[in-house]
């Protein structure tokens, strides 16, 4: 499995699932005017038949006051120049790929747009995505995200007993290069798209380690499909009355999985619970909305406002409310459906947020099928926290910050953001007896 979470695929539609160092979608209706135009032109290469019967349409839309299109009767002409150019004089002529010349088009389009959680996908890339949000795919087993500092491709985790974790992969290998091809300007879904494959078939990773002086090169064999766990939960050894949940992303499979750990939790006599979010990079919004149902009190989850300012809320009616202290972990690269439940969690004062300021993605994108199988993501709206704070490129501060020392965690183990939660939880429980 290969997916493609991180901080450009967060947050994916409003109203229906979608789906770092350590840091994924669907459905959606039927785009229409100049997007459904756009992609009219797979007619022929750039579009000459399309152009023929499209140009007086173009015109003829712009003569009766319509709204200014980029799509008009200039764009299609100098298509036209410029594919006769490319028939003339281009070099290397057994190798124009008219398809990928096409896709090239409808990418170039949504890439000037500048930004970064805008795309198109190919067919290949929307049944990839959509995999990715039902919790399953295929591929080497590695959660893959792009680095905030660097904007390239990493790895975020890796799947237990997974040809990834067979061939060393670890959380924050950056990811160079796949099958000699460099990965730098990639989007997230262009770098899953060349990591996954069939089964049995292998992939070449040049990954770059901090702290280690030449790349790594590491082939890995891809497996069957996987269905992602996306939940780790137990009682802490050295408190065991405090229990752990790792959400490490929101998938349609997170809730009955976040169910399952918590009814397991506290069977086993769970009087305190750290949530940890770190290097969560979102995902399905109704996913983390029904997690939020069963941890805040009665009201305001999370609402939406569009560019008309149309708002949608989505709320708690409290029935299910935790009854145990919390603290929830967070750290940069925890974004865009984590940071909606840090949160609304902060916002109720219902846990205490331990770590680094996260992410600070804010916004809700959409994915919008197109009559030929592939499809948009556009950002379509901001959301806002209870309290109504947007922290869209700011990221929620953590009410204890604490960095996290990497050093004490490879010489020993040990984690000092638990330790600080752990401590945390010791004297709220104490308090509660």
């Amino acid at each position: 499995m290969d997916k493609a979470e991180g901080t450009d695929n967060r947050i994916e539609r409003q109203d229906e699932p979608v789906k770092g160092k350590h840091s994924g979608y669907f459905l959606g209706g039927m785009v229409t005017g100049m997007l459904v135009i756009s992609l009219l032109f797979t007619c022929g290469y750039l579009g000459r038949t399309i152009y023929r019967l499209y140009k007086g349409r173009v015109v003829d839309t712009a003569a009766e006051g319509g709204s200014e299109s980029v799509v008009t009767a200039d764009t299609f002409e100098k298509m036209q120049i410029i594919e006769n150019a490319i028939n003339e004089y281009y070099f290397y002529e057994d190798k124009i790929d008219e398809e990928r010349i096409q896709e090239g088009i409808y990418k170039g389009m949504v890439n000037a747009l500048g930004d970064p959680y805008s795309e198109y996908y190919s067919k290949e890339e929307l049944e990839e995505v959509v995999n990715s949000n039902q919790g399953v795919s295929y591929g080497i087993g590695a959660y893959i995200s792009m680095s905030k500092q660097m904007n390239i491709a990493m790895i975020n985790g890796v799947m237990e007993g997974s040809p990834a974790e067979e061939a060393g992969l670890r959380e924050g290998d950056i990811i160079y290069e796949v099958d000699g091809e460099s990965t730098q300007g990639m989007s997230l879904t262009q770098v899953v798209s060349l990591v996954k494959g069939r089964e049995g078939t292998t992939v070449e990773l040049t990954i770059y380690r901090e702290g280690e002086v030449d790349f790594q090169r590491m082939e890995i064999k891809r497996s069957k499909r996987l269905e992602t766990n996306t939940v780790d939960s137990g009682m802490l050894e050295d408190a065991d009355n405090i229990g752990y949940l790792r959400i490490q992303e929101f998938d349609a499979v997170t809730v009955d999985q976040y169910t399952e750990a918590m009814a397991e939790l506290r069977a086993n006599g769970m009087e305190g619970m750290i949530l940890d979010l770190r290097s969560n990079p979102g995902g399905d919004l109704n996913a983390v909305v029904e997690i939020a149902r069963k941890i805040l009190p009665e009201g305001l989850i999370v609402y939406t406002e569009d560019k008309q300012g149309t708002r949608k809320e989505y709320s708690c009616d409290g029935e299910k409310e935790l009854d145990v202290p919390l603290v929830v972990l967070v750290n940069e690269y925890s974004a865009s459906a984590s940071e909606i439940l840090a949160g609304a969690i902060q916002d109720y004062k219902k846990g205490t947020l331990v770590g680094t300021t996260t992410y600070g993605k804010g916004i809700v994108q959409q994915i919008h099928r197109l009559n030929d199988g592939t499809a948009l993501k556009l950002t379509i709206s901001a959301y806002y926290t209870p309290l109504g704070r947007n922290i869209h490129g700011t990221g929620i501060k953590p009410d204890i910050e604490l960095e996290y020392d990497y050093e004490a965690s490879e010489a020993s183990g040990s984690d000092n953001q638990v330790d600080k939660a752990i401590e945390i939880l010791e004297q709220e429980i104490a308090k509660k007896q």
